[in-house]
């Protein structure tokens, strides 16, 4: 199978010239990727963390985009569960990477396919796995803060619609306190 990885201007042909025919099964991918100085790869479509490919120590790296949290740590050890099921990592490398947050493993090398283009190709697959739980998440904070912003006439009063009352709440004027509630018990 191969995977044709295009990055940057590369992404489209020259007008009026069409891309190659290749030999044997191929698919496409669309994602944020971006190539750092030293040729590793960062996929930033998450929005909870990026995964790193760093192609010179044969590893993957995932770190929070913003701050570490449960949710962070729970995104993180699906994507490499997800990656160890798909035969991509090895096994027992799994561990706590040397950027504050950061899971790491070190991905599997083959003779027959292309070891980065494959782990593009199942990081893309999680991605889409875990897209429907995040388009669903931002949904339910827009409905949230259009609730607060613009609510319904249910859930609404107009101003002098709630009567005054003489006392409220649990401090009565004229009454003596303490703290804790022993002004009465303490005195001189």
């Amino acid at each position: 199978m191969a995977i044709t990885l295009k990055i940057g201007s590369q992404a489209e042909p020259p007008e009026g010239e069409l891309p190659a025919e290749e030999e044997g099964p191929t698919t496409s991918v669309k994602l944020i990727i971006r190539k750092t100085l030293d040729n590793n790869l960062i996929v930033s479509d998450h929005p909870d963390v990026d995964i790193a490919i760093v192609a010179n120590e044969t590893k993957v790296l995932a770190f929070p985009k913003k701050s570490l949290n449960d949710d962070v740590y729970a995104t993180q050890d699906r994507l490499f569960k997800f990656l160890r099921s798909k035969g991509t990592i090895q096994l027992d490398s799994i561990r706590g990477g040397n950027i504050y947050g950061s899971l790491e493993a070190t991905y599997l090398q083959s003779e027959d396919v292309d070891s980065v283009q494959m782990l593009i190709l199942n990081i893309s697959k999680f991605i889409d796995e875990e897209r429907p739980y995040f388009e669903y998440v931002d949904a339910y904070e827009d409905m949230l803060s259009d609730r607060y912003v613009d609510p319904n006439d249910e859930e609404t009063t107009e101003l002098g619609e709630v009567p005054h009352e003489e006392t409220k709440g649990s401090i009565r004027p004229g009454w003596l306190r303490g703290p804790y509630g022993t002004g009465a018990v303490y005195k001189i």
